[in-house]
């Protein structure tokens, strides 16, 4: 089969094609932004591209046309399809009938830690010979690559990082539902897309979607921590669950050690030690609904906190892009208040606090999603940040349609606001003492600021 795929360059679209080629098909694509680094990784798959969305590409002739949710209507190709009554679905739909439909399906959803939690169960069935397929969001550094149908011996196991966004311009539902996941983890559930969703009573109704798709043999593994989750599940489940959190009541629990090592608890029982470099609440609890995931397809608990013990992260998050002059540069996806604020407490754990502290957070953040760009989440902004020793923000009135330095004001002197990455590059820089470490949270590339600050930082 041909497919032609609109809005290939987008992370989803793009592992999509990298699944599709590796499945046999032949694969071209279009984008308004064909360029580095998904343009070459795809090229390299022997992937054809297309600047743009002319109507003219219709003379590809593919057998099918998928079509990712960045396009909307008036979108001229898309036009051109309607038009003529071309073959077209959405990508979730495609990756379910032809990817996931023979598969054994371990899904990740929530609002934080969907690619994080992903990777690491991807990586506890790999390290313990399951060879798994996966899609997630991120490039996993244990793999190196975002998505692949399975590992050196084919697997009927399958992770897929579990989007609660809409499908496609045709197709209102979250990504998730068409997945049939025969093992779900929801690892929380707050308020987000506020270009997409009302409120958070509409995010949990897709959840519930989502808990109806999951069998009766299947099995849910819960944050119950999440009031909002424990809300999804009183509409109705049928499927076994299990219940993970930081707090006693749980099957899933933790007893915390320094350095950000847990034991695992099971019902009340400590089942394994997690040893490794990660640090933060949040990362534990990732961890806690890996396990339990990999459990339910027979992976032994302790092997999993083996195999955690050698997970490496996630690129993009807490990612060191470098070190210069006893500086340290971080690259983080964080851009909700709820993930900056974890990402800024995970690093405060990590240097210590006060006098003991090894340097300070220069904070740099460039609210860009669309979320923020509606200005729903601004006011959280201070509070996010509270952790941070100084704050940097980039982002124009215009682009945000509300002022940045005005949203920051309740830090008070610690906080910066910029509209031109030079000055903001300029003024971090100044401000840089050795032993410091600088956060980058962006959820876009952010006008490449992390080389900028690393090569401004070494002159």
């Amino acid at each position: 089969m041909h497919i032609h795929i609109l809005g290939i360059c987008g992370t989803f679209m793009g592992g999509l094609a990298v699944l599709a080629k590796e499945a046999g098909h032949k694969v071209t694509g279009c984008d308004a932004n064909v360029y580095p680094p998904m343009s070459t990784q795809l090229e390299a798959q022997g992937i054809e591209l297309i600047q743009g969305f002319s109507p003219e590409q219709t003379q590809l002739n593919p057998d099918l046309y998928v079509i990712g949710n960045v396009v909307a209507r008036g979108n001229p190709l898309v036009e051109e399809i309607l038009n003529r009554s071309l073959p077209y679905m959405s990508g979730p739909q495609w990756i379910g009938e032809h990817i996931l439909h023979d598969k054994w399906v371990l899904a990740v959803a929530g609002t934080h830690g969907k690619t994080t939690t992903s990777a690491m169960l991807a990586w506890i069935l790999e390290d313990a010979g399951y060879a798994p397929g996966f899609l997630i969001g991120g490039v996993p550094m244990n793999f190196g690559i975002s998505a692949r149908l399975s590992g050196a011996e084919p697997s009927i196991f399958f992770v897929i990082e579990a989007d609660e966004y809409d499908t496609a311009f045709f197709d209102k539902r979250s990504k998730f539902v068409h997945y049939h996941a025969k093992t779900a983890v929801m690892n929380n559930l707050e308020y987000d897309h506020a270009d997409i969703f009302p409120d958070i009573g509409a995010i949990e109704t897709q959840f519930h979607h989502l808990v109806r798709t999951v069998p009766g043999v299947g099995r849910l593994i819960v944050n119950g921590d999440e009031a909002s989750l424990g809300r999804v599940l009183k509409r109705g489940c049928w499927s076994e669950k299990e219940m993970f959190g930081a707090s006693d009541g749980g099957d899933w629990t933790m007893t915390e050690h320094a350095g950000g090592n847990f034991d695992v608890v099971f019902k009340g029982e400590v089942v394994a030690t997690v040893a490794w470099g990660l640090t933060g609440k949040h990362n534990r609890l990732n961890a806690l609904a890996a396990i339990a995931a990999a459990r339910h397809v027979g992976v032994p608990v302790a092997q999993a906190a083996e195999s955690l013990a050698r997970f490496e992260s996630v690129k993009r998050r807490m990612e060191v892009r470098g070190v210069v002059r006893d500086i340290t540069v971080y690259d983080d996806f964080a851009h909700h208040p709820t993930a900056i604020a974890t990402t800024v407490n995970g690093l405060r754990q990590k240097i210590g606090s006060g006098d003991k502290a090894q340097g300070r957070i220069l904070a740099v953040l460039e609210p860009r999603s669309n979320t923020m760009k509606l200005g729903s989440m601004k006011d959280a902004l201070p509070g996010s940040l509270r952790e941070a020793d100084l704050v940097f923000g980039f982002g124009s009135q215009q682009a945000l349609g509300w002022s940045l330095a005005d949203a920051l004001c309740p830090l008070g002197a610690i906080a910066h606001s910029f509209d031109q990455i030079d000055f903001l590059v300029k003024a971090v820089v100044d401000a840089a003492q050795p032993g410091d470490h600088i956060l980058v949270m962006s959820n876009g590339g952010f006008g490449g600021v992390h080389q900028k600050l690393l090569e401004a930082l070494a002159r």
